[in-house]
């Protein structure tokens, strides 16, 4: 299989990816899609590793995968706060979380 098409593949995950955090309201799903585009990014770093022949890409792709799950994390935990308060996940209520 060609190089390009690990880039390809990487530049078609990334679009679906940002089509749907501008699309979507629900903060599930926009967590999903950012989840998406970080690996599109991930998968990009390993092929221009893999290319140039040295681990770098590689490296920054498993830091990439760490800051991915604390994201996770403090989402998922301000997601759960939005849920428990006004018992909706939309992205529109997150600002009813101000004083």
């Amino acid at each position: 299989m060609a190089i390009a098409n690990y880039l390809y593949l990487s530049a078609i995950l990334f679009t679906i990816g940002a089509i749907g955090v501008v699309v979507r309201r629900n903060a599930i799903v926009v967590f999903m899609c950012i989840e998406l585009m970080l690996n599109a990014a991930n998968l990009a770093f390993v092929t221009f590793a893999r290319i140039n022949g040295n681990l770098d890409g590689q490296v920054v792709a498993f830091f990439t995968m760490v800051v991915a799950a604390c994201e996770v994390v403090v989402g998922l935990a301000i997601i759960v706060t939005i849920y428990r308060s006004r018992r909706s996940a939309s992205v529109d209520d997150a600002s009813l979380l101000k004083l």
